[in-house]
């Protein structure tokens, strides 16, 4: 799997179906707010994985059901739920894919046919027990739960072996040695002027606004970009860095997503000043 895995990354044939879906999802989901929604801004991190919570439950507890004497109709209410849930889980899903990067998304496809096969078997499964036909409905059921369970598998590779979704700068941290670091003397920090330094290695950039500065990590969380080649706008009343890559913004004063495809913070480093000179260290 891992090898077959590997040669879906690299299969080029695939974007010409990528590309495109990718076109019709970002010419529906036009309104930014509903994007950041279903990226999980207002939550701080990804909202599909946890919206896929609900539909695997329910269909998992209906196996379980099946597999019981006398649970019919609970394992009917269950199939249905599972099923009804799976479509809102999947347009957070589509929305998050659109701002992969390619290879990403050629994964993604597959995740999403894999998905979109025991979506289609559940449905069968529900019309199936809704007429009666019970046996039938427990077969297209385990059949739909193999299916899904492929797409969850897939998801699995996206997520931690491409990093899909998942905060790509958190990892700097572990980069970073304990104690203080001496980074520049307050009175050569510009006001208001996105200033890159580093810690260890590790790109940070740094913001002044009167006497309070702001040191956060330079690498976006959601796709590597560098904010530090940003732009500094003002959202929400907040002072925010905007990522040049894909608009991912976070707040100067706090770090906190205020628009997406990132639906992770970034993370900030706590100061002193030591001397007239700027320090900072882990939190």
């Amino acid at each position: 799997m891992r090898a077959l895995l590997t040669r879906v990354e690299q299969d080029s044939r695939l974007d010409r179906v990528g590309d495109r879906l990718q076109r019709v999802v970002l010419g529906t989901l036009r309104p930014r707010r509903l994007r950041d929604l279903l990226h999980g801004v207002t939550l701080g991190h990804p909202l599909h994985p946890a919206m896929v919570q609900v539909p695997v439950g329910a269909w998992i507890s209906a196996a379980v059901l099946d597999l019981m004497p006398g649970q019919r109709r609970a394992a009917t209410v269950l199939v249905g739920l599972g099923t009804v849930s799976a479509l809102p889980a999947a347009v957070a899903g589509l929305n998050d894919w659109a701002a992969l990067s390619r290879d990403q998304r050629r994964v993604g496809l597959v995740h999403a046919a894999a998905n979109s096969v025991g979506v289609t078997l559940y449905a069968g499964s529900l019309a199936a027990r809704l007429s009666g036909r019970h046996g039938v409905g427990r077969t297209l059921g385990w059949l739909g739960l193999s299916a899904a369970s492929l797409g969850a598998y897939i998801g699995g590779h996206l997520a931690y072996k491409q990093g899909a979704q998942v905060n790509q700068s958190v990892s700097e941290l572990h980069r970073i040695s304990e104690g203080w670091h001496s980074l520049v003397e307050m009175g050569a920090l510009p006001q208001r002027t996105l200033v890159t330094r580093e810690v260890d290695d590790v790109s940070v950039i740094l913001y002044r606004h009167g006497d309070e500065v702001t040191v956060m990590l330079e690498r976006c969380a959601h796709q590597s970009g560098p904010l530090g080649e940003g732009e500094v706008q003002e959202i929400g009343g907040h002072a925010c860095v905007v990522c040049p890559w894909h608009g991912s913004a976070f707040r100067l004063n706090g770090g906190e997503v205020v628009q997406g495809p990132s639906g992770n913070d970034q993370q900030i480093l706590p100061t002193r000043i030591q001397d007239g000179v700027l320090q900072t260290r882990l939190p």
